[in-house]
Parts: structure tokens; C-alpha cells; sequence
């Protein structure tokens, strides 16, 4: 797997929602949070500025979720419900994009997934974001 890819296309799991991304800092930016939200849809997620999530088609289809502050916007197929993007809080000049969605990329082509501290949000007290933990995948042996 390509970490340093730059740009890639992605799409949701019907594919009415088909997005070109250009990354901010390839794959490496992989990441989790421990938010109420992103602990329920248990995405990997990676880092695409602003300006760099274009939808393709299905803009139409393209629901959008906010809760609590309503800060993050986070968007998914009205069709099939896959979450694709979230416009971020943590950082508004930046959008996470489920890594899953992309084209040839699996959440499990990650050995180690570093686990951001989002139950204690960090636009909510000083310090920044805060990783709490680390997510791994081993593959049985054979597989």
C-alpha cells in the first residue's frame, strides 16, 4: 500500500457517492476517535484539506449528520448509509474521509491506527489533540 498516495477516488458501498480526494498527508494521517460518534461507526479515518474533496456524482444523494456543537459536519450516502467525509471540528480547514471508501484501500492495510481522544475534544481544553491509544490488526497466520 502507497502511504504517501496524493490523490485517489473513492466511493460509497452503492455507488451513488463517488468522490476524487487529494490528501493532505497521504495515508499516514490514519486515524480513530473515541467520540460518541466515531466510536459508533468505527472509521479509519484520513486528512484531505478543505478544498480537497470533490464530489463526482451522487451530491444529491449526500446526507448530512451533526450533533452537540453541530460544529462537524458528517456526510454519508442517504442510499446505502456509508459514512464517506466529515467537514472537522478539531480542525475546520479539514475534512476526514473514511478510508474504506477509497479505491483500493481496506481499514485492515493498516498494522496500527492511532486513537484520538475525542470524548475530551480538544477545541473543548487547552492542549491539542491527544492520542489515548493505538489500534491494531494482526491477520491470523494464513491469511
Amino acid at each position: 500500500m502507497n502511504m504517501d498516495i496524493k490523490e485517489i477516488d473513492g466511493a460509497c458501498h452503492c455507488g451513488t457517492v463517488r468522490l476524487r480526494v487529494r490528501l493532505s498527508d497521504g495515508l499516514n494521517s490514519a486515524r480513530r476517535c473515541t467520540c460518541s460518534y466515531c466510536r459508533m461507526k468505527g472509521a479509519v479515518a484520513v486528512s484531505a484539506d478543505l478544498g480537497g474533496v470533490d464530489v463526482l456524482s451522487g451530491a444529491d444523494a449526500l446526507a448530512i449528520y451533526q450533533f452537540n456543537t453541530m460544529s462537524a459536519k458528517h456526510y454519508f450516502c442517504s442510499k446505502c448509509g456509508i459514512y464517506t467525509h466529515h467537514k472537522r471540528r478539531s480542525n475546520p480547514n479539514q475534512y476526514g474521509v473514511n478510508a474504506a471508501i477509497l479505491a483500493g484501500v481496506s481499514p485492515f492495510d493498516f498494522a496500527a491506527v492511532p486513537v484520538m481522544d475525542g470524548i475530551n475534544h480538544p477545541s473543548d481544553h487547552a492542549g491539542g489533540p491527544r492520542v489515548v491509544g493505538t489500534l491494531r490488526f494482526v491477520a491470523s497466520p494464513g491469511e
